[in-house]
Formats: structure tokens, C-alpha cells, sequence
């Protein structure tokens, strides 16, 4: 079997998984089908959106399938047909057994870190928030609990100091791609060395989760570390974005502030309370942590654009005695 025979059906929704559809498309492999998530509304109109992965597809003329269940019987009729040797799944959701045991050569999943660290919905935001320094992709058979199956291949990144989740993103996107053609190349070779997770787990060591990531959980922390706080920060620009509420005497309610870029300000031992905003009101916007100061260098005002602190300034005066919680 060779990568023209080898019947491949991708699953993905966002832009992060396009690129790996887009490397199987462009390098000549045999991609009968794509299944995506349902049409969603969206923007002022709620006109319904397709996702990136449908966008793509239908562009190139593939075969989408858009199940609002993956039990549904028409569907797992429509897998049938399509008569299937691999499912790929990147950036999708979880799959029932029925679906991912289907195909007789498997389905892998591309994850965005380094398994069996940062298993769930957001790896990328949690290395960051996590300050670690390195970080990566990893492809793996799927079994019955999520992000567990026996790996198939793994690649390394640095996570730099100027990264955010925006650019850690799309550098794992793009080295996530390669990965899956090497997978897939390797399958039709049947030339695998699977490693179970369990093996790649020290007695001592503690596997870092990376949950979901909710509006409430997005709020800062002021009573944290500089260093922490500007992780935290970090790890959740340009989305789904780091926020705090302005509160001061002056204010008949709070002003809620979204942060997307930061600096830390060097340590110190800090006597003023975390969370107290200090500014020239021309130049600088620093707010107090545990340990010394985060100056904020981008940001947004519920209702306002994005903006840089010296544009934001020229046209926003913030009120006297005034501290983020």
C-alpha cells in the first residue's frame, strides 16, 4: 500500500488543524473524506460560519461530513462507505469507540505537547501559564481514556520568553503537519515503535493537566508573582485573553480590562498592595504584584479596540486611587 491507496479520513475543526489537512492534500495523499463540527452562528448577524477545516475542504472538492452526533446511525453508515484504512484526528473532539476502532490501520491524534504531560482541551496556554521552557507535538493511537493511547512519534519546541499562545500555536501547527505525514508515512511502512505512555512516567513525577480554559479562570491574580503573573498573561494572548476589573471610589461600577501584552518590571520587594494601578497617564500603565510590577503594554477596554499603552493614555484617564482585582 502506498500513500495513494491508503484511504485517509481527517478530523479537525480550527485553523490549527488545516495545516496538517492542507500537508496531506498538497504532498498527494489520499484524503477521501473530512469530518468537521457543525455550522455555528456567528457575528452581529449570527449567520452561520463554517469551521476552517469545512472552509478548506470544500475548496479542494473533499467530502465533509458534519455529524451533530458521532453515534448517529447515518453517519457511522457514511464511514462505512467511504470504506476507511485511517482516521487522523487534530484538534477535534472526543470519539466514541464504535467511530475511532472503525479503520483496520487505526486512528491517530495529533496533540499539541509533549504526552504524557499536558493531557486535554488546552496544552499550549497551560505550558505557557506553567513557565515551562520547552513544549511540543506528539501523534498517538487513540484508546478509551483521552490523550492516553501509545505514542507513535513526539517533536520538540522552545518555548521563548517573547512567546505567547498566538505564536506558540502556530509554530506547533506547523511542525504538528510534519508530524502527521512522518506518522502516516510510517504506517504505510508498518514501520512503528509505539511507546505506552505509562512508560514515559517516572514513579515521582506528577502529570501536569491542561483543562479547559473558562472566562473565570482568565481572571488575574495580582497577589502572584511578577514572573507568574506575566506567564499567566502570556499563556492566554491574543486568546482567549488574561482580564481584570478596574475598581476605584470615582467608579459607579468596575471597568473590565483585557491585558495581551506585559513586561516585568525588576523584582523587588514590593510594600505596595497587588493590584494597585500606578501610571504617568502618558507613557506607562504598571500594576503591583506580590513581588514588584507588571507594566502593561497591550490592552483593551470592554468596548474599545485593542490598543497600545501610549494610545490608550492619549484618550483614557484612569481615576485616582484605583486597583485591579
Amino acid at each position: 500500500m502506498d500513500k495513494k491507496s491508503l484511504r485517509i479520513l481527517f478530523m479537525g475543526t480550527p485553523d490549527f488543524a488545516v495545516e496538517s489537512l492542507k500537508a496531506l492534500v498538497e504532498n498527494g495523499y489520499n484524503v477521501v473524506g473530512v469530518v468537521t463540527m457543525p455550522d455555528k452562528p456567528a457575528g452581529r448577524g449570527l449567520k452561520l460560519q463554517p469551521s476552517a477545516v469545512k472552509q478548506y475542504a470544500l475548496q479542494q472538492g473533499l467530502t465533509v461530513l458534519q455529524p451533530e452526533k458521532l453515534k448517529d446511525e447515518n453517519f457511522l453508515s457514511e464511514l462505512q462507505e467511504l470504506k476507511i484504512d485511517l482516521q487522523i484526528v487534530v484538534a477535534f473532539r472526543m470519539l466514541p469507540e464504535v467511530v475511532w476502532a472503525m479503520p483496520p490501520r487505526g486512528t491517530f491524534n495529533l496533540h499539541a505537547s509533549l504526552l504524557p504531560q499536558y493531557r486535554g482541551a488546552a496544552p499550549i496556554n497551560w505550558a505557557i501559564i506553567n513557565g515551562e521552557k520547552e513544549t511540543g507535538v506528539t501523534t498517538f493511537f487513540l484508546s478509551h481514556e483521552i490523550d492516553t493511547g501509545q505514542i507513535i512519534f513526539s517533536e520538540k519546541t522552545a518555548i521563548r520568553e517573547e512567546d505567547n499562545a498566538g505564536t506558540l500555536h502556530d509554530r506547533l501547527m506547523k511542525i504538528g503537519a510534519r508530524l502527521v505525514l512522518k506518522t502516516v508515512d510510517a504506517i504505510i511502512e508498518d514501520n512503528l515503535k509505539l511507546v505506552p505512555q505509562e512508560e514515559l512516567i517516572p514513579s515521582e513525577a506528577i502529570l501536569k493537566p491542561a483543562p479547559k480554559l473558562h472566562k473565570e479562570t482568565c481572571q488575574v491574580n495580582w497577589n502572584q508573582s511578577s514572573e507568574e503573573i506575566f506567564n499567566f498573561i502570556r499563556g492566554l494572548a491574543p486568546y482567549p485573553t488574561a482580564w481584570s476589573e478596574l475598581h476605584s471610589d470615582d467608579l459607579s461600577e468596575p471597568l473590565r480590562f483585557k491585558w495581551y501584552a506585559c513586561e516585568i518590571v525588576a523584582k523587588e520587594n514590593n510594600s505596595v498592595t497587588p493590584g494597585t494601578l500606578i501610571t504617568d497617564h502618558k507613557t506607562y500603565i504598571q500594576i503591583a504584584t506580590k513581588d514588584g510590577f507588571i507594566r502593561i503594554t497591550d490592552l483593551q477596554l470592554s468596548g474599545k479596540k485593542k490598543m497600545e499603552t501610549v494610545e490608550f493614555l492619549r484618550g483614557n484617564k484612569f481615576p485616582e486611587k484605583a486597583h485591579f482585582s
